[in-house]
């Protein structure tokens, strides 16, 4: 297994350098993709190359094109460059990068698996976000007919990359909020294991959201009507899949 990690970044200018912190003691190979931030970013990101420039590499594509296409743009940057697994990592903060030797063990043990964080939250978690996570949680435990994916929301996961990419370059993942929960549940379905660690998450106080309150749970509630519609015409599959050895 080679690993090397993806950060998404967009407009997390306050954040970004504490999170490469974080990762920093690990010096794997990294790539940061800006995904259209606006122009008073380019210091924070023009500091991090200048800084980190031996094992980090900023990719920018403009303009906004979503989440998804950050994090594929910096997986197969990382697969064109041999690497095997890609870890993906978000860039407000929230994630404890001191958990990413735990993920990283999990992945060794499972290269064929997705492994994915399941927060375990402090206080400064919010409520609304809290108790809203369950019914994204209800949704794919619906769609996969299965428990598997405790958690299809966190973004601090390990992906093998190829079977990944395969899943992306089908064109059906949406790229914005939807794309942790999509990608997770289309590998599901094509037979990858989703393998659950517990993470520590935080939110901060100074934490930037951009979460679009109507645009973006119209997208998360159109994903679960499409993955439903697709759990139902995989159905003798999927049931095949929980009854086999």
């Amino acid at each position: 297994m080679k690993p090397a990690i993806v950060v998404p970044f967009y407009n997390h200018e306050r954040a970004i350098a504490g999170t490469v912190a974080g990762l920093r003691p690990y010096r794997m190979r990294c790539w940061v993709v800006d995904d259209g931030s606006d122009p008073r970013c380019a210091a924070a990101l023009e500091e991090l190359e200048r800084r980190d420039g031996d094992w980090l590499t900023v990719l920018r594509q403009a303009p906004n094109r979503g989440k998804g296409h950050a994090v594929m743009s910096g997986m197969r940057a990382a697969a064109a460059a041999g690497f095997s697994h890609g870890v993906q990592i978000d860039a407000d903060g929230q994630h404890d990068a001191a958990d990413l030797p735990r993920l990283l063990e999990e992945a060794a043990r499972h290269p064929d698996a997705v492994v994915t964080g399941v927060p375990v939250y402090d206080a400064s978690v919010p409520k609304s976000r809290l108790y809203g996570r369950y019914v994204t949680h209800v949704w794919v435990w619906i769609n996969t007919l299965s428990f598997e994916i405790r958690d299809s929301m966190c973004g601090f996961r390990v992906y093998p990359l190829a079977p990944a990419l395969r899943v992306w370059d089908e064109g059906r993942v949406g790229a914005r909020m939807q794309f942790d929960t999509e990608i997770l549940v289309r590998l599901f379905w094509r037979g990858t294991r989703v393998i659950s660690v517990p993470t520590r998450v935080s939110y901060p106080s100074d934490g930037v959201s951009h979460f679009d309150l109507w645009r973006d749970n119209l997208r998360i509630s159109a994903m679960h009507t499409r993955l439903f519609f697709g759990m139902l015409l995989r159905l003798p599959a999927l049931l095949w899949q929980r009854v086999r050895p």
